[in-house]
């Protein structure tokens, strides 16, 4: 039980790290291949846009489970901490819903570049697994506001402040 506390504590924070130091080595082995032998490839500029669009979707699912989205909370300060628990509860309940509705269109993507066996120009690799960014983002974010979810509930039950993520100014 412990290892999974800890996956689900930290695993966008791990894919987060494992793309973005792929992303910045790619990216500079690209820069000095061009810069010093005057030779780029085109499999260097997939690998930096797929790992970005990669990180791009597990951040947004890391975002939930922070609540770090951007949002408009000028009304919360002036809310008791049941109205405001009640208002979350309904922004994660509409945005599931949109989640679960981009999730199914994004798997169809997928399932079609799957039926059609499209691949990648520059290194030949099934488009499948680039595709599939968005519904692991999605499906990621479900899981968070799941767990969001059950927490406004749980502070609404007990009575307690609900949490509203870190802010980015105070």
């Amino acid at each position: 039980m412990h290892l999974i506390r800890r996956i689900d504590r930290n695993a966008e924070r791990w894919a987060l790290l494992v793309f973005y130091v792929v992303l910045v080595m790619t990216m500079a082995i690209e820069v000095l291949r061009r810069e010093v032998f005057s030779y780029s490839s085109i499999w260097g500029e997939e690998i930096v846009r797929y790992s970005f669009i990669y990180l791009a979707w597990i951040g947004a699912a890391a975002a939930v489970r922070e609540r770090a989205h951007i949002r408009i909370d000028v009304v919360m300060h002036y809310l008791g901490p049941r109205a405001k628990a009640l208002l979350y509860i309904f922004g994660d309940l509409v945005m599931f819903g949109v989640a679960l509705i981009a999730l199914y269109w994004s798997f169809e993507t997928v399932m079609v570049s799957a039926k059609f066996g499209s691949v990648s120009h520059g290194l030949r690799v099934s488009m499948v697994w680039f595709l599939l960014a968005v519904p692991v983002g999605f499906g990621l974010m479900l899981l968070r506001l799941v767990q969001s979810f059950l927490r406004d509930l749980r502070s609404l039950r007990d009575g307690t402040p609900v949490y509203e993520g870190d802010k980015l100014f105070d």
